[in-house]
């Protein structure tokens, strides 16, 4: 019930970002911490023997800030979480739905959120003082109204907007290099701790690469392509652990990152909301397929697609005009 509710609402993630900025002699140090640190967030994050009764729970505070339409879900704008995630925006469902119902946008709320290996979801919402809840400073501002605001969205039929990227190699990746071959588009983070969200779209690619591999045709030669939101702490040597982690093959699955300009231009052309106001990250999940000649040939909002629905407009290109 809870994942449908999510599939249905693409929300938003709002992190704050991991502060840039070492010295030459304690580059290498800090390389390996965060090398460490990664491995052990991926390690947590990969685990698949965890059962639904192995659920981790967590005592919560945060601010209303949007619902889904159906008021399925409510965004909320939490206070960093210890030993899980930092301070994020984003949808949660409820396990009773009467303790939602009455909410309204700016309302301040206490709640326990319990995570499971492959779901999430809060109990035991009430509301409390404002001044109890502690956000980071001048996050509230910087943070879109609902996740259907924002600047204008591509359409499907769109040229790929420009851009210059480096993948987890080093290398530079351009709309050009995509140019020849379909492309399935995807943006994540890799400190993402949520299993319905970037962990759930990397799996899905995970699956979709080795479609690919044992695939003939135009499903043979589509190529997929990872773009963090992330880019201060998802530098191309992080990235390459996340992607030796998720065993991407570089021939077919690539991970890039870029300058924070250059994300945020792409994110908001595909309405994946990253900002930077006060400290924060925001970002909504989106996957695209991009034709050979370099066109959004099909666009899915949030996490309910599947593989062969990918699969399905791969083979649909050849009917499609050039």
């Amino acid at each position: 019930m809870h994942i449908k509710a999510l599939n249905e609402f693409s929300g938003s993630f709002v992190s704050r970002p991991f502060i840039r900025g070492m010295n030459d002699s304690g580059t290498r140090r800090t390389h390996f911490a965060l090398a460490c640190a990664l491995a052990l967030c991926l390690a947590a994050c990969g685990r698949s023997n965890t059962s639904d009764t192995d659920a981790r729970h967590y005592d919560v505070r945060g601010i209303v800030r949007g619902f889904a339409p159906d008021r399925a879900t409510v965004e909320i704008e939490h206070e960093t979480i210890p030993e899980f995630m930092p301070s994020m925006t984003m949808p949660f469902s409820a396990r009773n739905p009467k303790e939602i119902a009455l909410l309204r946008i700016g309302d301040a709320i206490a709640f326990r959120l319990e995570v499971t290996a492959k779901d999430f979801s809060i109990a035991n919402v009430t509301k409390i003082d404002a001044t109890e809840v502690h956000l980071p400073k001048g996050a509230a501002a910087s943070l879109p109204a609902s996740a259907s605001e924002g600047p204008q969205r591509l359409k499907e039929g769109d040229a790929l907007p420009a851009f210059n990227l480096t993948i987890e190699a080093g290398e530079k990746i351009t709309v050009e290099t995509l140019r020849g071959h379909p492309t399935v588009v995807t943006f994540i983070f890799t400190r993402c701790p949520m299993p319905n969200f970037c962990p759930l779209i990397s799996k899905k690619f995970a699956e979709l690469q080795s479609t690919i591999k044992s695939a003939r045709g135009a499903t043979a030669e589509t190529r997929l392509l990872s773009i963090t939101i992330d880019p201060q702490f998802d530098t191309p040597a992080v990235l390459t652990q996340y992607a030796q982690h998720e065993n991407a093959d570089s021939n077919i699955w690539k991970f890039a990152t870029g300058e924070p300009a250059q994300i945020d231009e792409l994110t908001k052309a595909f309405a994946v909301y990253r900002q930077t106001e006060g400290g924060t990250i925001s970002h909504g999940l989106t996957t695209a397929l991009i034709s050979p000649a370099g066109k959004v040939a099909k666009l899915w909002r949030g996490n309910g697609w599947t593989v062969d629905e990918v699969v399905r407009a791969v083979q649909d290109l050849k009917n499609r005009p050039k």
